[in-house]
Parts: structure tokens; C-alpha cells; sequence
């Protein structure tokens, strides 16, 4: 299934190149602040830390980008002295609607593509174990464009994440971000 998703993202990025030149075309950089959950499947409880993301892409039209951008999830500890990390690097496209002249004022938009996620796992007194996995990403958000170069946001993202505990196995769980964003586009 990951294979499909990553082919299924490629393809939509290759389509995105062959959208016309003439149209209203910008790279944008956007970092993120904010706040995670995480959540581990089958434990009840999750825990929260602050989440950071760097995003930056081209958008093709006014409505339309493809998007680059890695996040931190922080450092998620039990009571115990355990610890999970995870970080990610993304890969995807975004849906952008202004409701103002100009591309300026209040905006709506959406975000769909691969991460692909690093989670390591620290138990206390025994070691660290650390796994990859690729999987899906999503999010909207909403904020004000003050000019064609400079608008701020809230963001809701959604990604999933597997664990290694020491080749015994995995765990799995999400990770849900709510963030404020800055967005300069040139």
C-alpha cells in the first residue's frame, strides 16, 4: 500500500507540472508552531508536545501548490523514563481558496501527500530502537493573506507512525498537530 500512495503522489506532482505557465505562480515558505497529540493504538491516554514545521513549495495557479516540508513532533516521555521521538519529512499538494480581491483576505485550504516518519523509542536501562515507515499525511487550515507576499494561518494536521521495540515487533499510533503558521510567498 505505501508503494501506492507514493506512486499515487508522484504521478499527481508530475500532473501538476504540466499546468500552464501564464498562470499566478509563486514559491511560498510557511514555518509552523504549534502543539501535537499522540496517540499509541491499543493504550488508552496520549501525550502532548509542541510540534515545529518548515514548509515550502511552488504554487503552479492561485489554488494549486506542491508543498516540501519536514516537522518535529517533539518528545513524547512516561513517568517511567521512556521516550518516543518522532520527526518526518512530507511530500504533497495543496488546495488554496482566497475570498478576497487580489488573492489577499480570508483563505480556506487543504493538504494531502506522503511523510515519511522516524520514530525512535528509548526505554530506560535497555537501549533505543528506531524505525521509518511512509505513510499518508493530511491537513486544512484557514487564515488571513494581508498582501500577495505575507499571510498567517491555523493548521490541523493528521499523520500515522510505526515503532520498533528492539526487532520484537511494532506498535503503531497518530499524530494530530493543531499549529500557527506565517506564510511568505515570492
Amino acid at each position: 500500500m505505501n508503494k501506492t500512495i507514493l506512486f499515487a503522489s508522484l504521478l499527481a506532482l508530475a500532473g501538476a507540472s504540466s499546468v500552464a505557465a501564464a498562470a499566478d505562480d509563486s514559491w511560498f515558505v510557511r514555518g509552523e508552531l504549534g502543539q501535537d497529540t499522540m496517540t499509541v493504538k491499543g493504550v488508552s491516554g496520549n501525550d502532548s508536545d509542541t510540534a515545529a514545521s518548515i514548509r515550502g513549495g511552488y504554487y503552479f495557479t492561485e489554488n494549486f501548490a506542491v508543498e516540501g516540508s519536514y516537522t518535529n513532533y517533539g518528545n513524547h516521555n512516561d513517568n517511567a523514563g521512556n521516550r518516543l521521538k518522532t520527526d518526518g519529512w512530507g511530500l504533497g499538494i495543496v488546495g488554496k481558496k482566497n475570498f478576497g480581491p487580489n488573492n489577499t483576505g480570508f483563505f480556506i485550504d487543504g493538504r494531502v501527500g506522503v511523510a515519511f516518519n522516524h520514530t525512535k523509542l528509548e526505554l530506560a536501562g535497555v537501549g533505543s530502537s528506531s524505525q521509518n515507515t511512509t505513510k499518508p499525511y493530511f491537513g486544512v487550515g484557514a487564515g488571513y493573506d494581508f498582501n500577495r507576499n505575507f499571510g498567517v494561518g491555523v493548521n490541523w494536521d493528521y499523520t500515522q507512525y510505526d515503532a520498533n521495540v528492539f526487532g520484537l515487533g511494532s506498535f503503531n499510533g497518530h499524530i494530530s498537530t493543531v499549529t500557527g503558521s506565517l506564510e511568505a510567498r515570492f
